[in-house]
């Protein structure tokens, strides 16, 4: 009787773990950085590529809570956007309403993005706030991460900025 009992422990425990298994391989799908993503991409796979910023996840809350910023589209109906040049040198783009650039270079971890320089036209206070902080985060990024059209820059402070690709008409 004991033999019995302790063998159905057994495939209780098993059926809980397969159960625990499928729960955890299930889950991947939701987890940032994807499971099936590229983390820390060449800048060479990135060549004369276009992106467009269309979220930007704000560090979690004290409950772990992930909120959204709202991403208006800039002056003139400009999107947040940058290109990677076609020898893996220069990062450019628009912040909706400035101009940027920055040089990229790269190591055996990655890339990194270094002389971030902008254009310092006049936007709305609300327009700079932005990006002003999409500036700052562009500089603070620790992790990139490719996800097929999807790109993900993974700031220190936890934000993440997803951008999807768009056709480059330059090549």
């Amino acid at each position: 009787m004991i033999f019995k009992s302790s063998r159905w422990g057994h495939k209780r425990l098993l059926i809980a773990l397969s159960c625990l298994g499928l729960t955890l391989l299930n889950a991947c799908a939701s987890v940032i950085p994807p499971c099936g993503a590229k983390t820390s991409p060449p800048s060479n796979e990135l060549k004369n590529t276009k992106w467009e910023l269309i979220r930007w996840n704000l560090t979690p809350n004290s409950n772990g809570e992930v909120r959204a910023r709202q991403i208006p589209v800039g002056e003139n109906s400009n999107p947040i956007q940058m290109a990677f040049d076609g020898n893996g040198e220069r990062l450019s783009g628009s912040t909706g309403c400035n101009r940027f650039t920055a040089r990229i270079d790269e190591d055996s971890r990655g890339f990194t993005l270094n002389q971030i320089a902008a254009t310092k036209m006049a936007c709305t206070p609300q327009r700079m706030e932005l990006e002003n902080d999409f500036l700052y985060e562009l500089n603070d990024y620790r992790t990139i991460v490719r996800d097929g059209d999807r790109l993900l820059m993974i700031g220190n402070d936890r934000e993440i900025l997803t951008f999807a690709q768009r056709p480059n008409l330059q090549k």
